[in-house]
């Protein structure tokens, strides 16, 4: 098993752009280090069995916080944080 966890967290990296593209998916306006902080606290936060690579990307799905994170797995950049969908159940 990969440990994409302690790699990630001691070598993630942020552009520029990412920072505007995390406050609009997420509907929120925290400053860089806020979003720094934010995005390391639900890394850190994240069990790893939650940690799923597919092809260049890395997801990391945390229910708690209802958030889904992509990070490239060669540069260890973050490239874009989603909202998870409400599951819907059927009666």
């Amino acid at each position: 098993m990969n440990n994409y966890k302690k790699v990630i967290l001691a070598k993630i990296c942020y552009t520029e752009l990412v920072y505007g593209r995390i406050n609009k998916k997420l509907s929120i306006q925290l400053s860089k280090d806020e979003i720094e902080e934010m995005i390391f606290s639900i890394i850190s936060e994240t069990d790893e069995v939650n940690f799923q690579k597919t092809g260049k990307n890395i997801y990391i799905t945390n229910k708690v916080r209802n958030l889904r994170l992509t990070i490239n797995s060669y540069t260890n950049r973050i490239i874009t944080a989603d909202k998870l969908k409400k599951e819907t159940t059927n009666r």
